[in-house]
């Protein structure tokens, strides 16, 4: 697989390259950042702002569960597509479903309090960020040379993180008093639309642009199944990517309502809060990409992103139980659940390294996993918040992150195997 920065030496290449950031790619980490920002601006507060306008807590856990449903699938798509017809294709038909579809589930959905036009135009909105983010996601990977790939999650990461949770949670909160959430919802789309042209103007990477046919392209995607028969530690890494975003797709749906109405915090609070969380995740990001090359990665995983998580999730519950409204104590349990978000960083790198000869394909099974967050995440809120209630059900997710740390050392790889020569995988043609 040709990859330019590996033909010097690492004295000599550009300081960018040396950071695992290729330089053809470069505009492609600011194109996210927006993108992201424009698709997370709703994460914080959608559901209790469909909540005040008559729906319930049900509804809008049935809403997100489908739209992560629709996630997972393109998640998964985004990487097999990738081979097929190429990265740039594939984040340019992301881009076009985000925004056709964001506007109908506004004007037709929400404007009208349409429930089943509400559903199916944002679950279809649903393949729009994975294809965009997920297809330069495989992009990066296929790009970067081994020796600084753990970096370039972290950098990768970090824009997905800073847009996605940081940038836009500030965002909503600064917008919300000042024109409400419905024309917050309107805002997104100017960010989407600007990381969009960003990507198509200024990422200068080769992307082979070809008519595959169908018949190829459901090939592929056949071929993406088989790798985890072939690898079976690839399974081992899906789980860590499901169970990795949990907490971001769940704790907005029921904690964002125990701190408000039960606690008494102040909603302003709880988005400072969330945000100061993915704040936290951005050093964690880096942190862990550099931190992986003198410790390990599958430490990191465990440690640094399975226990803190654990831990973290425990003190969500217990700091507002036994402090009542002490933000300053909330804030510091937000800031270890970001640190820990961050110590997932190099999952999608260990994953990749597991098979060097299928890596497009591996990629498109980790980022099943990731999409299956969006449903996994509001599905167990959904069935276990009656019968467990807050305490229990925060219990659950905190056990579900101590699972990691088994699961970091199984998927750990001892040895790197060289990638292919370029006439020896099917990835290569438009790498």
């Amino acid at each position: 697989m040709y990859k330019p920065s590996e033909r010097r030496g690492s004295a000599t290449r550009p300081w960018l390259e040396r950071q695992g950031i290729v330089r053809p790619l470069a505009w492609g980490y600011v194109a996210m950042l927006l993108f992201m920002v424009g698709d997370g601006i709703e994460v914080g507060f959608l559901a209790t702002y469909l909540e005040s306008v008559g729906f319930t807590t049900a509804d809008v856990a049935t809403l997100v569960a489908v739209y992560g449903v629709v996630v997972a699938l393109a998640s998964w798509l985004s990487g097999a597509l990738v081979a097929a017809w190429g990265p740039r294709r594939v984040m340019m038909i992301g881009l076009a479903v985000w925004v056709i579809f964001h506007v109908i589930f506004l004007t037709a959905g929400v404007a009208t309090t349409s429930y089943p036009i509400m559903l199916v135009t944002y679950a279809i909105r649903g393949l729009g960020y994975p294809f965009f983010a997920f297809g330069f996601l495989v992009w990066v990977t296929l790009r970067t040379p081994d020796a600084v790939l753990s970096r370039a999650m972290g950098w990768y990461w970090f824009s997905y993180t800073a847009g996605l949770g940081v940038l836009s949670a500030y965002l909503a909160g600064f917008t919300i008093p000042r024109i409400g959430s419905y024309a917050t919802l309107w805002v997104s789309l100017a960010f989407v639309v600007a990381g969009g042209l960003i990507a198509i103007v200024l990422i200068r990477a080769r992307s082979e642009v070809s008519d595959t046919g169908v018949r190829a392209t459901v090939k592929t995607v056949i071929h993406g199944l088989s790798v985890v028969g072939t690898v079976p530690r690839i399974g081992a890494g899906v789980a860590l990517r499901i169970i990795n975003g949990l907490i971001f797709y769940s704790l907005p749906l029921y904690f964002a309502s125990y701190l408000v109405n039960d606690v008494g915090f102040s909603i302003s609070q709880w988005q400072t809060a969330w945000g100061t969380m993915l704040l936290a995740c951005l050093p964690g990001n880096l942190t862990a990409g550099y931190l992986s090359d003198r410790v390990g990665m599958a430490n990191v995983v465990a440690w640094g992103g399975g226990f803190a998580l654990a831990i973290s999730l425990v003190g969500w519950y217990v700091v507002p139980h036994f402090l009542g409204t002490d933000f300053a104590a909330l804030l510091a349990v937000a800031v270890v659940s970001g640190i820990g978000l961050g110590g997932f960083t190099p999952v999608t790198a260990m994953v990749a390294l597991l098979a060097p000869h299928q890596r497009a394909a591996a990629l498109a099974i980790a980022n099943l996993g990731a999409g299956l967050s969006n449903a996994v995440g509001p599905a167990i809120v959904r069935l276990f918040l009656g019968p467990l209630g807050v305490a229990g059900l925060t219990l659950l997710f905190a056990g579900l992150y101590a699972a990691c740390i088994p699961l970091a050392y199984i998927i750990r790889q001892r040895k790197i195997v060289p990638a292919p020569k370029p006439d020896d995988d099917y990835e290569s043609s438009f790498v």
